[in-house]
């Protein structure tokens, strides 16, 4: 048994049934690589199967304190039923990509059941009208609720899924670990109990964490004073993506060369992230500009960020995770000029990772759940998010992906879109992925808020081709006019030819500057 830390809880003290707390991806293999070149659901079923033995986190449920008093508890479910969370589903034909899509976005929507390990998985096939796919292949939709895995801690969640090879060598490293994992099943007495005598340490760790975030906040604005850190930038402009959020989604991805995007970098001097961004800043402005909903000012982004290797963390978390704020200068036309701009936007926004204003997160998970969970039932149900002056349009993260082959029964991992979650008054979620060579832009919306997702999905194609032309392509070099046929004084047609010195220019007034000089021939 195992207490959830503050970040972990905060995912669970803001799961809502409208905004569900999950995060996930959807992977297509293909099943040349298995032994015969076909995998079937029961090779699938068994290959996790064998995994899960090694790794608890797939067999844990969460269980609350009695009365919301405390932070919940991670145990082990002892009624696990592996085919209860991984499904077999199928395409109806003709089985296209925007059947796919749609199919993806309707299961990511759905809330998971809090009363089992909170994660699903759907085996997905019917795909063979999908271009540029391997003839049969199949897809693998996960969602895992964000209290159990951030982005980065995903790999982990797939290194857990996949093997890296197609045959794995047959070792008893699979062995049955997740029975040390502690009790299955604490009565309510005990939690109270826990709970109790913990109360010290909690009050302590209170006023600890208070003092530590005033401290943080004074020598925040010590060091704006000094201009030792750029302006934050916490005021966008309000977009359809900044709305209340409702129940329904969209997905939908594109795939990107990453050698492509590697000469990209190269060419503008900035860094792989600074060019997604970039791409996803086009794509947003030419998306609003074609619904004529452009804003004059520059939309605002929010980037998770990575607490992995930064101190201060001394709980207990499965979410080490900040955020940031930068801008996306989409009011700015010239893609080179807005790839300069968005590296500066993203390096000042990297100087307040150290301050308290990247843990905002943490405050929902540090206030108890009998606190915590009615203020944002009603935040959300009262779409008190209208009344919020901050505008924010979107989230973006980039998630580096194995830079090697991996399989799942055999089958070998073709491509990946991770897939995030929509907050109450956030409806638009980007992820970048890096995996066999290419990069995976995946977009996951509110359906209100962008009802044509196969129109931003040319949206993001056009930003690319503008990207390339901007930073890659060089314009090809024009003729040089030719001269001018002028008519001489005696109204001949002058040949072209370059005029001596003294050619007649007018000044400022229009009026003769000089006279020609009369040129006699020597000798």
């Amino acid at each position: 048994m195992r207490q959830l830390g503050i970040t972990d809880a905060a995912f669970i003290n803001i799961e809502n049934p409208t905004v569900p707390q999950q995060i996930g991806s959807l992977g297509i293999y293909d099943p040349s690589t298995a032994p015969g070149g076909f995998v079937r659901f029961k090779d699938v079923l068994r290959s996790f199967e064998r995994r899960l033995l090694q790794n608890p986190v797939f067999r844990t449920r969460l269980v609350e304190v009695p009365f919301g008093l405390d932070r919940p508890y991670w145990v082990l479910d002892p009624n696990f039923d592996v085919e209860f969370h991984i499904r077999h589903i199928a395409l109806p034909k003709p089985g296209d990509w925007r059947q796919l899509c749609i199919q993806v976005a309707r299961l990511h929507s759905r809330a998971l059941d809090m009363s089992r390990p909170l994660w699903e998985c759907y085996i997905i096939e019917g795909l063979d009208n999908i271009p540029d796919l391997p003839r049969g292949s199949f897809a693998v939709y996960t969602k895992i609720h964000h209290s159990l895995v951030d982005g980065v801690g995903g790999q982990a969640f797939m290194a857990a899924l996949h093997d890296l090879e197609p045959v794995p060598p047959a070792t008893d490293e699979y062995a049955e670990t997740y029975p040390r994992f502690g009790d299955l099943q604490p009565s309510d007495i005990r939690l109270l109990g826990m709970t109790l005598a913990r109360l010290p340490e909690r009050v302590a760790g209170t006023l600890k964490g208070g003092a530590a975030a005033a401290r943080g906040i004074v020598q925040t604005a010590r060091r704006l004073l000094r201009n030792e850190l750029p302006p934050a930038q916490l005021n966008g402009p309000k977009t359809r993506f900044d709305q209340p959020a409702g129940h329904n989604r969209v997905f939908e991805g594109r795939l990107f060369g990453l050698e492509e995007f590697k000469a990209l970098k190269n060419a503008a001097g900035v860094t792989i992230n600074d060019i997604a961004v970039a791409l996803v800043a086009g794509s947003m402005r030419k998306y609003l500009l074609a619904h004529n909903e452009l804003p004059a000012e520059s939309l605002l982004a929010t980037m998770p960020v990575n607490m992995r290797t930064r101190g201060g963390d001394t709980e207990a978390n499965n979410n080490k995770v900040g955020s940031m704020q930068a801008s996306l200068h989409t009011n700015i036309a010239d893609p080179r000029e807005r790839v300069a701009a968005i590296k500066k936007s993203l390096d000042d926004g990297k100087l307040w990772i150290d301050t308290p204003l990247v843990s905002i997160m943490n405050i929902p998970g540090a206030l108890p759940p009998l606190i915590a969970k009615p203020l944002w039932r009603n935040y959300v149900s009262n779409k008190l998010t209208r009344f919020l002056p901050l505008g924010q349009s979107t989230v973006i993260t980039n998630i580096p992906g194995p830079p090697f082959p991996i399989y799942c029964a055999g089958a070998k991992l073709h491509c990946m879109y991770p897939l995030g979650l929509i907050n109450p008054g956030l409806g638009l979620f980007h992820a970048v992925f890096s995996y066999g060579g290419n990069m995976s832009v995946s977009v996951l919306a509110d359906r209100e808020q962008m009802p044509d997702p196969e129109f931003y999905r040319s949206c993001l194609d056009a930003a690319w081709e503008e990207l390339v032309e901007a930073l890659l392509k060089m314009p090809e070099p024009q003729p040089a006019p030719a001269a001018p046929r002028r008519k001489s004084a005696t109204g001949a047609a002058d040949n072209g030819k370059p005029k001596p010195a003294a050619v007649r220019r007018k000044s400022a007034s229009g009026r003769a500057a000089s006279k020609p000089v009369r040129r006699t021939r020597s000798g």
